[in-house]
């Protein structure tokens, strides 16, 4: 089934980011997924984990449960841990691969009537409807795609897009 127009171009981007993702740090060593350019900055690891938790939530939200316990470091307004408390960034890429099998086939299992929901709390919604969650949840995966960008860059590594 096709993805429901009014979420056709979020589908594209979730798209567009996983694959992104993997070519941002497929280069990169184990220490510098942990390394930071200040004491109160996320590392890679934690964005990484952060963007599969919040595929989590995303898939929560239009009834497709994927229970990942050990996502819960990269909730949102978690505090950084010791590096020792993060998994491994194989750990993170498997866990990241899942969250793309899963979100995809859910997107594509949308209905209209589920996105035309109207939402009260949770995350934006520009719509007032789960639509404007879907919308929102993929320019935040860009936004935080681009700060690993930053890092790969800030750790001496070549930019992917050009």
């Amino acid at each position: 089934m096709p993805v429901p127009a009014v979420i056709a171009a979020a589908a594209e981007n979730f798209r567009f980011n996983s694959r992104s993702l993997e070519r941002l740090v497929e280069d990169l060593s184990p220490e510098e997924w942990l390394r930071r350019p200040a004491a109160n900055m996320n590392h890679i690891a934690w964005i990484v984990g952060h963007m599969a938790w919040t595929r989590g939530r995303l898939l929560h939200y239009l009834g497709t449960e994927w229970p990942q316990p050990g996502l819960d470091l990269y909730a949102r307004g978690v505090k950084l841990q010791e590096d020792s408390a993060y998994p491994s960034a194989e750990w993170l890429l498997g866990t990241w691969r899942e969250s793309t099998s899963m979100l995809s086939s859910t997107l594509e299992n949308a209905t209209e009537d589920l996105l035309a929901t109207p939402v009260a709390q949770g995350p934006p919604s520009a719509d007032g409807k789960m639509s404007g969650i879907v919308n929102f949840m993929a320019m935040h995966e860009t936004y935080h795609g681009g700060q690993i960008s930053f890092l790969r860059c800030w750790l001496g590594h070549k930019g992917t897009m050009g």
